[in-house]
């Protein structure tokens, strides 16, 4: 039979009885009105149910639309993880716009990049960021945003910049509000920006359908089931929070909000809370584990959390366990809403030693679940490298879990996706299981305390040094962050500098999570033609650590 008399193609099409598209909106309409009464958010004694939570957020979104807020507008906040923030992640969409939750350890110059490359039309600020933000306004070259100030009564200190109040404006909104849910499930919902090889970040845009679907991965990737209770340590601004203020909506769940990571706040909002899931980079649950008033032994139940970053150390993953969390690695990027692989236990693996068991828990792992495929491929064949655990190549991603593209940047999407895989830049193995293992990182990314930074932008404020001559940063092995820049400087003849100078000057010119921790003097390798040789570097910054130890 030929496609044009194909039986089943013909009287049935899709109507809106049978299809509809998909959106994380429809967790948040489905909890509020199944479980309305159940706690969705606690925060410094504020406490609000779902239906409460379905309500603030239809009147934000409302308050937004009759601002004149709409498809294709851009929203941005600078927050940390308070109850609004988590709010946002719905009602922008709601009003059908996008949301660009702006990493709060940035400088004003990053800042007013990301508001005039991303086209923010308004944006709202927790009092504590409201210098930084004010400085950044003043740099933005387009049009600047309207600001709303987001009081919290846990901080003091800080000011008031906007034109509104959060609260207030929710007072002014329509809480019977009729969301702007998205006909097309491939229209933006956010806008996350994430360094590159260059010094400017890229505008990475995600999807409903995408949104929708690692929420759900995250449900089964991280074992939350029903009414989990998830402790907010991983930022919100952070991939959104890698989709979970929508994973915890779907499984209608209870937030528990902390603006910043303070171990003995953790440890006391664990048992208060009776808290069940918590997601984090190596460095917070070192802190945990080094904390003075951590637990001394594991509790009843494990809190079962996720870290991703660089490959989490086998003492974070034994002294974890210790202090009552069990660990799952799980590994991606922004551009793939944050986890779009994870390491996926196997039966016996509880019975291993300790040691062992962490070896093995370690690698990146095997796609989420509705990822449809993560794996390691020749970048010259296009094709899936031997499960030999030695041969390297570049590890990919393909399925619904990936972005749209970055915004106004066609060239590197194209070749982001070139061959139909998204390329990741990173490189590694897999071994005989099929499980991704990375080794290495092409784009020289370096990855502290889970924030992104770009070697090529440190390099580039480095070089405004008047007595440095050549720059090059690679990542140094750090206990509490993970990684850390190292900067190698060759000086020009007869100048000076000395560790102290270099590191000061940069941290004047830039956010002092990107400045280097340690300056290495002296001529650095190049090849024939000029081109800095980095791995000789990072061999250097290896064998240093090794000879430490």
């Amino acid at each position: 039979m030929s496609a044009a008399q194909n039986q089943y193609d013909i009287g049935l099409d899709k109507t809106p009885a049978n299809f509809v598209a998909l959106t994380p909106l429809s967790f948040l309409v489905r909890t509020a009105a199944i479980y309305p009464d159940h706690v969705s958010t606690v925060y410094e004694g504020r406490v609000f149910t779902w239906s409460q939570t379905y309500a603030r957020c239809r009147r934000f979104a409302s308050y937004l639309a009759n601002r004149g807020i709409g498809h294709g507008d851009t929203v941005a906040a600078m927050l940390p993880n308070i109850p609004a923030m988590n709010e946002l992640h719905f009602a922008v969409p709601m009003a059908g716009a996008v949301l660009n939750a702006l990493n709060i350890r940035l400088d004003a110059t990053s800042i007013a990049f990301q508001l005039d490359h991303g086209g923010a039309r308004i944006i709202l600020v927790d009092p504590e960021f409201a210098g930084v933000i004010s400085e950044a306004l003043a740099l933005m070259s387009g049009p600047k945003p309207f600001v709303i100030d987001v009081d919290d009564k846990a901080f003091t200190g800080g000011k008031r910049i906007g034109e509104i109040e959060y609260e207030d404006a929710l007072l002014q909104g329509d809480e019977n509000f009729a969301a702007r849910l998205p006909q097309d499930e491939w229209n933006a919902i956010a806008l996350s920006y994430t360094s590159g090889t260059t010094g400017n970040p890229k505008g990475v845009v995600t999807h409903h359908r995408g949104a929708y679907l690692n929420a759900v991965s995250n449900i089964l990737a991280g074992n939350l089931g029903q009414h989990p209770v998830y402790l907010w340590t991983l930022p919100m601004f952070h991939c959104n929070g890698w989709c979970f203020p929508w994973t915890i909506a779907a499984a209608a769940g209870v937030n528990v909000c902390l603006r910043k990571v303070d171990p003995g706040k953790i440890f006391e909002l664990i048992p208060k809370h009776g808290v069940t899931h918590m997601c984090g980079a190596p460095i917070v649950y070192n802190t945990l584990i080094n904390a003075p008033d951590a637990p001394k032994q594991s509790a009843a139940r494990p809190v079962v959390g996720l870290i991703a970053g660089a490959a989490p150390p086998v003492a974070v993953l034994e002294g974890a366990e210790r202090i009552g969390i069990k660990l799952t690695h799980v590994y991606g990027l922004t551009e793939v809403y944050g986890p779009a692989s994870v390491c996926a236990e196997q039966p016996g693996w509880d019975q291993l030693p300790a040691d062992q068991r962490a070896q093995l828990k370690r690698r990146q792992g095997v796609p989420y679940p509705l990822q449809e495929d993560v794996t390691v491929i020749d970048p010259e064949t296009m094709l899936e490298v031997p499960h030999d655990g030695e041969t390297i190549g570049e590890v990919m991603f393909r399925g619904n879990i990936v972005m749209k593209g970055y915004l106004k940047n066609e060239k590197a999407t194209r070749e982001a996706f070139a061959g139909g895989w998204f390329h990741t830049g990173d490189l590694g193995v897999l071994d005989e299981h099929g499980y991704v293992i990375i080794k290495d990182r092409s784009k020289d990314i370096i990855i502290s305390g889970g924030e992104n930074i770009s070697s090529v932008e440190v390099e580039d404020v480095l070089y405004k040094h008047p007595a440095v001559l050549f720059a090059a940063v690679v990542a140094k092995p750090d206990g509490k962050w993970g990684e850390v820049p190292c900067a190698f400087v060759e000086l020009k003849d007869n100048a000076q500098a000395t560790e102290a100078d270099i590191i000061a000057f940069c941290r004047s010119q830039m956010s002092g999570f990107k400045t280097p921790k340690a300056v290495v003097f002296g001529p650095i390798p190049k090849t024939s033609t000029g081109k800095i040789q980095k791995f000789i570097l990072r061999n250097q910054v290896d064998s240093a650590k090794a000879i430490s130890a």
